[in-house]
């Protein structure tokens, strides 16, 4: 039986990264079913703690189906995706799981940016980018390539900052909105410093997500439902089904097959999102093809504008400012960024875990199609 929406709100939503993993591994614990593991980080958090990326298993570990929950791709989201998973956990999902279904959590993913409120891994990079084949040419962006010293200049105000500004807004006037944002955030791999960076080599993170799967033999499950918790697009609260467009419109028929109406795709137009290079999905699609169904759900926060000079400013902290990280000014920098992503307020929570106790309701019922 799932607690009472106001009080999950209250108990399942954490402060901090740490406090997140430690009501994940006691759920866990206390389920006496659960299958835990730990994939130690190499990086550490603001004082010097111990990072993890943390697992559960649930149901038969020969299980033909499986249904995979991935929380903190970005970081700083972790907080919406760990709640999710935690509450999933009190109201003992997995008692209703049939003997060939399986339930897999990966609670942060990317452990560095949850610890540090930053979107991006140890490496700088953007870990939604970071899933393309690094052998193989990498995607151009000359738009980005264009504004990469705009996107993110030397100094948050005096004239280079207003010479910044009057840039992006001649490139926004000549070219449209569309077209920046894609520019901005399709997804770049030229500026390790840059915002949406998406790596020279596959991360830390990447290579995690990859050990887990081969560690439970993902590859060879039958079915496999895949839920990827983000959050700063669309409206207030709202979690948006969004497809990626490695899976292509048949991946986007496989998950409407499932979740409804409400799924979104890059490729028709109806996503908050514009076409990404090296999304996750990039990664389940070459493993699985159509064995699996990806879905990125997308809890909307704040305007993304507003989004645009906190991201700023936390990158450039880091790529001129580093000696201030831990000053007032870097604090200052991560709150902001964390409110952003994070609305610690009463209501965001309210609708974050109606929205996805519905979409794992219809996960389970998908292993079953």
């Amino acid at each position: 039986m799932n607690e009472d929406i106001v009080d999950a709100a209250k108990n399942h939503f954490s402060s901090n990264y740490f406090e997140a993993r430690q009501k994940f591994r006691d759920f866990v614990r206390e389920s006496a079913v659960g299958e835990a593991a730990a994939y130690p980080s190499p990086a550490h958090g603001p004082r010097g703690e111990e990072l993890s990326t943390d697992v559960a298993w649930f149901g038969d570990r020969r299980a033909a189906k499986v249904a995979i929950m991935v929380s903190a791709t970005h970081g700083v989201e972790g907080y919406c995706g760990s709640a999710a998973q935690v509450d999933w956990l009190a109201g003992r999902g997995y008692e209703r799981l049939k003997s060939d279904e399986a339930v897999l959590l990966i609670h942060a993913i990317n452990p560095y940016g949850f610890a540090w409120d930053r979107r991006v891994t140890q490496e700088g990079c953007d870990l939604n980018r970071n899933f393309v084949d690094f052998d193989a040419p990498l995607p151009q962006n000359e738009d980005y390539d264009l504004l990469a010293e705009s996107l993110v200049p030397s100094e948050l105000e005096g004239p280079s900052f207003d010479a910044a500004e009057a840039s992006l807004a001649k490139f926004r006037t000549a070219h449209g909105e569309l077209a920046f944002r894609k520019a901005r955030t399709s997804g770049q791999y030229r500026h390790p410093t840059g915002i949406f960076f998406g790596g020279f080599a596959p991360t830390v993170a990447r290579q995690t997500l990859e050990r887990v799967v081969s560690d439970y033999g993902i590859e060879s499950r039958r079915r496999v439902l895949v839920i990827d918790y983000h959050t700063g697009l669309g409206p207030y609260g709202y979690g948006e089904l969004q497809c990626e467009q490695a899976s292509g419109i048949l991946g986007y028929q496989r998950a409407r097959d499932i979740f409804g109406s409400s799924v979104t795709s890059p490729d028709l137009g109806t996503s908050s999102a514009v076409a990404l290079h090296g999304t996750q999905d990039d990664y389940w699609q070459r493993l699985l093809g159509d064995r699996h169904v990806y879905v990125c759900l997308e809890y909307g926060t704040y305007a993304p504008e507003a989004a645009r000079p906190l991201l700023r400013a936390d990158h450039w902290l880091y790529a001129f400012r580093q000696r201030e990280i831990d000053t007032d000014l870097g604090y200052e920098i991560r709150r902001c960024v964390k409110q952003h992503f994070y609305p610690d307020n009463a209501d965001w929570k309210e609708m974050v875990l109606y929205r996805s106790r519905q979409v794992h309701r219809q996960m389970i019922e998908g292993l079953r199609l």
